[in-house]
């Protein structure tokens, strides 16, 4: 993938602030998705989407599930 079709993982902020990405738990990512959050962790544990894990609980950036819808409507 080229740079330019990269999201940016973070924004530089006029006062030198990083603004990253919100994270998104399991609920939320599973209904953006529209699947069972189970179903979520299962795609994670197969590593079709990124994710993250905080402590038991996994945590994922809205970038990653726009990357893993986009790549499974180009194939």
């Amino acid at each position: 993938m080229s740079d330019e079709k990269k999201p940016p993982a973070s924004v530089n902020m006029p006062n030198g602030r990083v603004e990253r990405e919100p994270l998104l738990d399991s609920h939320q990512a599973a209904a953006i998705l529209k699947v069972h959050p189970r179903t979520l962790q299962r795609l994670v544990h197969r590593g079709e989407i990124a994710a993250v894990h905080v402590g038991k609980l996994w945590r994922f950036k809205p970038s990653a599930l726009t990357a893993w819808i986009d790549r499974d409507l180009a194939s």
